[in-house]
């Protein structure tokens, strides 16, 4: 089964940035709980995502390339709202990090997530990096489509 081993926490200044991101746009079939499907426009390619629930850091995850006219007419069967960011990917220590800067109503939460081997890896944490939010389920891309980051009265 495919796992997806990944940490997820805020970035502080702009010293990350390399180069130009890559739009992304996705929605989502399905956010319950147990499982999510997301449908993500990536530059010019497209993908369907299918999630398990979240054990600690891990869950299942299957992914798939599909045509990017089936994800256009797909996104229109999303509900909440679209998620739009760029996505900056930088080598780090050995790791790659993707560092998402949300836009509409989720600009100003910039976000970077590792993908581990293993649950308890230790890894280097680069000086850009803030709080861990990899528990916190407002920070779930499937809840921003809901609760957006410019709705919160606590950021």
């Amino acid at each position: 089964m495919p796992v997806e081993i990944e940490r997820k926490f805020l970035v502080t200044g702009d010293t990350w940035r390399q180069g130009i991101g890559i739009r992304l746009c996705q929605g989502y079939l399905n956010r319950e709980k147990e499982r999510t499907v997301r449908v993500r426009l990536a530059g010019e390619r497209a993908y369907l995502t299918v999630k398990g629930p979240t054990n600690n850091v891990t869950r299942a995850e299957y992914e798939y390339e599909i045509p990017f006219e089936h994800a256009v007419e797909m996104l229109r069967l999303c509900d909440g709202r679209i998620i739009e960011k760029n996505r900056y990917t930088v080598n780090y220590s050995g790791l790659r990090w993707e560092i998402d800067e949300f836009c509409g109503e989720n600009r100003g939460l910039i976000l970077a997530e590792v993908e581990l081997q293993s649950p308890d890896q230790v890894f280097e944490h680069p000086h850009w990096l803030g709080q861990e939010v990899t528990h916190d389920p407002r920070y779930f891309n499937s809840n921003l489509s809901t609760f957006p980051y410019s709705t919160w009265t606590d950021r």
